[in-house]
């Protein structure tokens, strides 16, 4: 997950507290960004990067499967 994301979801979490509590915010930020990244960092998240290689595989393991599936039924024909 994009870091940027996280940074920019403890900000807005710090900012909707009170004004009282204003002098945390430095804390609260840092304490919100780790208490995200344990939460995210549990999920067995990908990244887009693997998740489009994987993709990738599929679609030409997809269509090698097809070609056989043609190769099958023309051998199947001709017994």
């Amino acid at each position: 997950m994009d870091p940027k994301i996280l940074d920019d979801i403890s900000r807005r979490l710090a900012a909707a507290l009170p004004p009282g509590i204003t002098t945390l915010k430095d804390d609260l930020e840092k304490n919100i960004r780790a208490a995200l990244d344990g939460i995210i960092g549990n999920m067995n998240l990908v990244t887009r990067q693997e998740f489009e290689v994987q993709q990738k595989v599929l679609e030409r393991t997809r269509l090698k499967l097809e070609a056989l599936d043609k190769q099958l039924k023309e051998l199947e024909k001709n017994i």
